[in-house]
Protein backbone atom coordinates (compact mmCIF):
# COMPACT_ATOMS: atom_id res chain seq x y z
CA UNK A 1 0.00 0.00 0.00
CA UNK A 2 1.41 3.22 -0.61
CA UNK A 3 2.01 5.52 1.93
CA UNK A 4 2.66 9.09 2.01
CA UNK A 5 6.42 10.34 3.20
CA UNK A 6 4.93 14.15 4.52
CA UNK A 7 2.11 15.72 5.70
CA UNK A 8 -0.97 16.14 3.54
CA UNK A 9 -0.99 20.10 3.01
CA UNK A 10 -2.80 21.41 0.69
CA UNK A 11 -0.72 23.81 -1.59
CA UNK A 12 -1.95 26.86 -3.82
CA UNK A 13 0.63 28.68 -5.13
CA UNK A 14 1.00 32.04 -6.20
CA UNK A 15 0.07 32.45 -10.34
CA UNK A 16 -0.96 34.80 -12.47
CA UNK A 17 -3.04 33.93 -15.35
CA UNK A 18 -6.65 32.39 -16.28
CA UNK A 19 -7.29 28.44 -15.15
CA UNK A 20 -4.09 28.11 -13.23
CA UNK A 21 -5.66 29.76 -10.35
CA UNK A 22 -7.91 26.88 -10.77
CA UNK A 23 -5.62 24.29 -10.17
CA UNK A 24 -4.76 22.95 -6.79
CA UNK A 25 -2.14 20.31 -5.98
CA UNK A 26 -2.64 17.58 -2.92
CA UNK A 27 -1.08 14.97 -1.59
CA UNK A 28 -2.09 11.35 -2.20
CA UNK A 29 -3.34 9.78 0.62
CA UNK A 30 -2.29 6.59 1.84
CA UNK A 31 -5.86 5.10 1.49
CA UNK A 32 -5.68 6.32 -2.10
CA UNK A 33 -4.93 4.35 -5.39
CA UNK A 34 -1.64 5.26 -6.90
CA UNK A 35 -3.24 6.55 -10.18
CA UNK A 36 -0.72 4.24 -12.35
CA UNK A 37 -2.91 5.31 -15.77
CA UNK A 38 -1.25 9.17 -15.47
CA UNK A 39 2.44 7.86 -14.01
CA UNK A 40 2.31 5.24 -17.12
CA UNK A 41 1.92 8.61 -19.97
CA UNK A 42 5.52 9.36 -18.13
CA UNK A 43 7.22 5.99 -17.37
CA UNK A 44 6.87 2.98 -19.37
CA UNK A 45 6.24 0.12 -16.93
CA UNK A 46 4.29 -0.35 -13.78
CA UNK A 47 7.66 -2.04 -12.51
CA UNK A 48 9.75 0.99 -13.22
CA UNK A 49 6.91 3.02 -10.99
CA UNK A 50 7.01 0.83 -8.40
CA UNK A 51 10.92 1.10 -7.99
CA UNK A 52 10.10 4.77 -6.75
CA UNK A 53 6.97 5.24 -5.70
CA UNK A 54 6.64 3.70 -2.48
CA UNK A 55 9.72 5.62 -1.22
CA UNK A 56 8.29 9.04 -2.80
CA UNK A 57 5.46 11.78 -2.33
CA UNK A 58 3.08 11.67 -4.80
CA UNK A 59 1.35 14.58 -5.67
CA UNK A 60 -2.02 15.32 -8.13
CA UNK A 61 -4.19 17.91 -9.53
CA UNK A 62 -7.79 17.37 -9.75
CA UNK A 63 -11.16 18.60 -11.67
CA UNK A 64 -13.83 17.80 -9.99
CA UNK A 65 -13.20 14.35 -8.82
CA UNK A 66 -10.96 13.33 -11.72
CA UNK A 67 -7.32 12.97 -11.26
CA UNK A 68 -6.01 15.05 -13.83
CA UNK A 69 -2.27 15.57 -13.61
CA UNK A 70 0.44 14.08 -11.12
CA UNK A 71 4.21 14.48 -9.50
CA UNK A 72 6.11 11.74 -7.80
CA UNK A 73 8.74 13.26 -5.72
CA UNK A 74 11.38 11.29 -4.45
CA UNK A 75 13.96 12.22 -1.31
CA UNK A 76 17.49 11.68 -2.52
CA UNK A 77 19.31 13.03 0.12
CA UNK A 78 18.46 15.64 2.93
CA UNK A 79 19.60 18.35 0.66
CA UNK A 80 18.18 17.34 -2.88
CA UNK A 81 14.95 15.69 -4.06
CA UNK A 82 14.26 14.74 -7.27
CA UNK A 83 11.00 14.89 -9.71
CA UNK A 84 11.03 10.93 -10.55
CA UNK A 85 7.62 11.15 -12.79
CA UNK A 86 5.59 14.02 -13.93
CA UNK A 87 2.64 13.45 -15.95
CA UNK A 88 -0.70 15.44 -17.39
CA UNK A 89 -3.71 13.99 -18.65
CA UNK A 90 -3.94 14.00 -22.48
CA UNK A 91 -7.05 15.93 -22.67
CA UNK A 92 -5.32 18.45 -21.18
CA UNK A 93 -2.00 18.65 -21.80
CA UNK A 94 -1.05 22.57 -23.37
CA UNK A 95 -2.71 23.90 -21.00
CA UNK A 96 0.22 25.31 -18.56
CA UNK A 97 -0.35 22.31 -16.44
CA UNK A 98 2.75 20.91 -16.50
CA UNK A 99 4.75 23.97 -15.56
CA UNK A 100 2.77 24.75 -12.82
CA UNK A 101 3.71 21.20 -11.44
CA UNK A 102 7.32 21.92 -11.67
CA UNK A 103 6.75 25.43 -9.70
CA UNK A 104 4.57 23.30 -7.34
CA UNK A 105 7.56 21.61 -6.84
CA UNK A 106 10.24 24.40 -6.52
CA UNK A 107 7.92 25.60 -2.96
CA UNK A 108 7.68 22.06 -1.89
CA UNK A 109 11.76 21.22 -2.07
CA UNK A 110 11.96 24.73 -0.64
CA UNK A 111 9.44 24.19 2.59
CA UNK A 112 11.57 21.08 2.73
CA UNK A 113 14.90 22.90 3.26
CA UNK A 114 16.01 21.35 -0.11
CA UNK A 115 19.04 23.10 -1.96
CA UNK A 116 18.05 21.48 -5.48
CA UNK A 117 15.30 19.69 -7.30
CA UNK A 118 16.03 17.37 -10.15
CA UNK A 119 14.34 15.71 -12.68
CA UNK A 120 15.49 13.32 -16.20
CA UNK A 121 13.98 12.76 -18.77
CA UNK A 122 15.56 11.25 -22.50
CA UNK A 123 18.22 13.06 -24.28
CA UNK A 124 15.62 13.07 -27.33
CA UNK A 125 12.62 14.65 -25.54
CA UNK A 126 12.97 18.45 -26.82
CA UNK A 127 9.66 19.53 -25.43
CA UNK A 128 10.31 18.38 -22.24
CA UNK A 129 13.66 19.87 -22.04
CA UNK A 130 12.60 23.01 -23.12
CA UNK A 131 9.94 22.89 -20.77
CA UNK A 132 12.10 22.39 -17.65
CA UNK A 133 15.09 24.53 -19.05
CA UNK A 134 12.45 27.12 -19.18
CA UNK A 135 11.14 26.15 -15.19
CA UNK A 136 14.68 27.17 -14.39
CA UNK A 137 16.42 24.06 -14.37
CA UNK A 138 20.00 23.35 -15.82
CA UNK A 139 21.78 20.38 -17.34
CA UNK A 140 24.53 18.61 -14.84
CA UNK A 141 24.50 15.22 -15.84
CA UNK A 142 24.12 12.40 -18.28
CA UNK A 143 23.07 9.12 -17.68
CA UNK A 144 24.77 7.08 -20.75
CA UNK A 145 22.70 3.90 -21.92
CA UNK A 146 19.77 4.53 -18.92
CA UNK A 147 17.18 3.43 -21.28
CA UNK A 148 19.13 0.16 -22.41
CA UNK A 149 19.78 -0.84 -19.04
CA UNK A 150 17.10 -0.03 -16.61
CA UNK A 151 13.85 -1.01 -19.19
CA UNK A 152 13.66 -4.84 -20.81
CA UNK A 153 12.35 -3.78 -23.91
CA UNK A 154 13.37 -0.62 -26.18
CA UNK A 155 11.28 2.08 -26.03
CA UNK A 156 10.70 4.66 -29.16
CA UNK A 157 9.78 8.56 -28.85
CA UNK A 158 8.93 9.57 -32.52
CA UNK A 159 10.61 6.99 -34.09
CA UNK A 160 13.78 7.36 -31.82
CA UNK A 161 15.04 4.88 -29.65
CA UNK A 162 15.16 6.07 -25.91
CA UNK A 163 18.94 5.64 -25.14
CA UNK A 164 20.55 8.53 -22.34
CA UNK A 165 18.46 10.26 -19.56
CA UNK A 166 19.68 13.55 -19.65
CA UNK A 167 19.47 14.98 -15.60
CA UNK A 168 18.81 18.79 -14.95
CA UNK A 169 19.11 20.38 -11.10
CA UNK A 170 17.13 23.84 -10.01
CA UNK A 171 18.71 24.91 -7.20
CA UNK A 172 16.55 26.44 -4.74
CA UNK A 173 15.99 29.28 -2.84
Amino acid sequence: MYKPISDNKRFEPKMKTGDINKWRTRLLECHEQIPYDLLLLADETIEAINKYVFDSNIYVVEIGHKLIAAYVMYPLNENEVEIKNIAVDKAYQGKGIGRFLLQDASVRAKEENRQSLLIGTAAVALKQLNLYQKAGFELFDVKYDFFITNYPEPIFQDGVMLKDMIMLRKAIK
